[in-house]
């Protein structure tokens, strides 16, 4: 029953997604834009993706399983939330949910079309094609209501037929979940996050394709689509963040970021689209950089399917893996239209893209702007060349390379350098053209503030040079913003307002602006955050009997002894540590470093424990426990750890406070406009 309906959704939305490619497509071809007959598949789009979500989900709460998802990728000892998760942690389900996304990008987006708009209902149409193809793969190759026709001996699904009405044979229990995706509440909530960061660059990549495809020259398909390209990128940077978190609490190898390709598939898209971000700015306020927001655009969501092909076709695991997959190929060919149908209508509109004003020097706003951009566009070609250049290696040498750590740091550390001191010297230059004496006369401050941390960091004795690099620039940063930013309050303040009005009001004024700038010190605390923990940190491995302690860093560890425990889908083996102060009297915290052990998963779970501190992290990560009373433990001690956090939490801050751009006020307009 359930796999039937559940099916018939996802028929009805694909039915309604060709239905509104239709009409959006030649609506704009023609100029006739009748709103109402695009406003009918859209709504039946979205009503059919949340259906067939929500049937995947009620199969998988109740236990059903006679589908071969849910007999998979579930149990019957599995925590209630982490079933909910389920719905979206292997393939099948997550193509669910980034449909059912989709569907809600695509209603709001048609709801907001006027009769006779050819440019947004062109982009309707091409959304229509791109949830055509999502909706496809679910009817067919990636069948998240397959029935299971042959249950394995123990638990989960051997064989299973695509039709809804084949002789179903469900098992007595389901595999479970992958150990690593109910081991943290965190992954309930992370994929999701970066699925609504993927599936919202559909909006401005359908805007401009259409602006390309109907000539359409101008800021326009910018101008609509600025709130959805922010809304995209705080979701994939919340996204990140918490990714981060969930590998720093719980893989337990003493990291947040091993440049693993699929913690690069989130990241490229990130990168890129922050370049045209702000590359936008300069087209929306100059009409300059058009055609390299074009190729931005299509480079992100290009990215966007790439790392779906990433992280859900196998090929991360094994090139040859991805061949025995029928959703890995039907990926790569959705990349291969995306790419080559994209570029080329570049290609052929270059008469109509072409024709932006030039930049009038390189020592002005738009030149930092442009920079930057290159920057990153640099640092995500980088990263997508480390990521890829193994897989294509295999693919057609047969040959085996690893493109490590190592590499990735290498390139990251100048670009990340060379990134905060744009973002430093960015926000205080004038646009068309600036004076050097103007432009050193506003970074003068920050420079001392930043030369003065890094004279801070090496008084305290730190000696790695990129580390007080980091500093000197992140405090660049921190005090340029803050000096930009303390003295716009203080001439709102010359009007009578309040310290607290006038902070509002400057926000207010401009929240595009100065909501980059927050992101923009998110970054910086991120940065040094980053160098500290990796070029500073402790790590010691211990081995201790019950009763013996050892000083790490400047942190005592005692080992105190055993524990085990049953919980309700997992059994715990673990060691009880005393920290203290290195004088081994002062106790901090107990912490207890773990293994768990889940049905049905051959291997355990190791599980840190971390003490946070305001200076410091201490990390402790269980290595082995033997029968002869023995322990070993990993000790990392991370310096300013929550920076991180916290610069995850600001830069995301900074994106929302962007959103408000154009609901700032009348009276705070004029207020400052009486003030410049």
């Amino acid at each position: 029953m359930i796999a039937a309906v559940g099916l018939l959704c996802v028929l009805i939305a694909l039915g309604a997604a060709g239905i509104l490619s239709w009409r959006g497509l030649a609506a704009a071809r023609s100029g006739e834009v009748n709103r109402k007959l695009l406003i009918q598949p859209a709504a039946v789009l979205l009503i059919a993706g949340i259906a067939a979500f929500f049937w995947l989900e009620l199969a998988i709460v109740s236990h059903d399983f006679s589908i071969k998802y849910v007999a998979n990728t579930t149990s019957r000892d599995t925590p209630f939330i982490f079933l909910l998760a389920s719905g979206w942690a292997a393939l099948e389900g997550s193509i669910v949910l980034w449909g059912m996304l989709l569907g809600g990008f695509v209603w709001f987006v048609v709801r907001r079309i006027r009769d006779g708009d050819r440019l947004a209902a062109g982009a309707a149409g091409i959304m229509g094609l791109v949830a055509v193809f999502w909706f496809g793969l679910m009817a067919t190759v990636a069948n998240p209501f397959e029935i299971c026709t042959a249950p394995a001996v123990d638990a989960g699904c051997n064989g299973s037929s695509w039709s809804p009405l084949a002789a179903a044979m469900a098992p007595l229990d389901g595999r479970g979940a992958n150990p690593l995706l109910q081991n943290h509440i965190l992954m309930a909530v992370h994929p999701p996050l970066l699925y609504v960061g993927y599936v919202g660059f559909t909006v401005p990549f359908a805007f401009a394709i259409a602006a390309l495809w109907l000539r359409q020259t101008g800021s326009r398909w910018l101008e609509v689509t600025h709130r959805w390209s922010l809304i995209s990128w705080v979701f994939l940077t919340v996204g990140i963040l918490l990714g981060a978190w969930w590998s720093y609490e719980v893989l337990g190898w003493g990291g947040y970021w091993a440049w693993d390709p699929v913690e690069n598939a989130a990241l490229l898209p990130w990168l890129v689209a922050t370049a045209f971000i702000h590359s936008a700015v300069v087209q929306r306020k100059r009409g300059m950089l058009q055609a390299w927001n074009i190729v931005l655009v299509i480079s992100t969501f290009a990215l966007t399917v790439l790392g779906t092909f990433l992280t859900r076709s196998g090929v991360i695991f094994s090139v040859h893996s991805f061949t025995q997959s029928a959703v890995g190929p039907a990926l790569l060919w959705f990349l291969g239209i995306v790419v080559v149908g994209g570029f080329g209508l570049f290609a052929a509109r270059a008469d109509v893209v072409g024709s932006s004003p030039r930049l009038d020097s390189l020592a002005s706003r738009e030149g930092v702007f442009l920079a930057n951009n290159l920057l990153l566009t640099l640092f995500a070609f980088t990263v997508l060349l480390g990521t890829m250049l193994p897989l294509l290696v295999e693919a057609f040498a047969g040959n085996q390379v690893t493109v490590g750590r190592p590499f990735f740091d290498r390139a990251a550390i100048p670009l990340s350098f060379a990134l905060l001191l744009a973002m430093g010297i960015g926000p205080v230059v004038p646009y068309r053209s600036a004076r050097g004496e103007i432009v050193w006369e506003r970074i003068r401050p920050g420079l001392v503030f930043g030369l003065g941390a890094g004279a801070l960091a090496v008084v305290g004795a730190v000696r790695s040079v990129p580390v007080v690099i980091a500093v000197i620039l992140g405090g660049f940063v921190v005090a340029t913003i803050m000096r930009h930013y303390l003295m716009r309050v203080v001439a709102v303040r010359r009007t009578g307002v309040g310290w607290l009005g006038a902070a509002g009001r400057v926000i207010n004024h401009e929240p595009s602006y100065w909501g980059g700038q927050i992101s923009h010190l998110g970054l910086a605390l991120a940065a040094v955050a980053i160098a500290t923990s990796s070029g500073i940190a402790v790590r010691q491995s211990v081995t201790l009997a019950a009763g013996e302690s050892m000083v790490v860093d400047e942190y005592c560890v005692e080992y105190l002894g055993p524990f085990t425990r049953v919980e309700a889908n997992r059994s715990v083996t673990g060691v009880e540590v005393a920290l203290m102060r290195a004088d081994c009297s002062t106790p901090l915290k107990v912490m207890q470093p773990r293994l768990n052990r889940y049905p049905h998963a051959d291997q355990a779970v190791a599980t840190p424990d971390v003490r946070t501190g305001f200076v410091d992290d201490v990390y402790l990560s269980l290595s082995s426990l033997t029968s002869g009373g023995t322990v070993s433990f990993d000790v990392f001690v991370f310096p300013l750890m929550w920076f991180l956090w916290l610069g995850g939490i600001v830069t995301a801050l900074g994106g929302s406070i962007a959103l408000r751009a154009g609901r700032r006020t009348r009276e705070s307009a004029v207020e400052l406009s009486n003030v410049a």
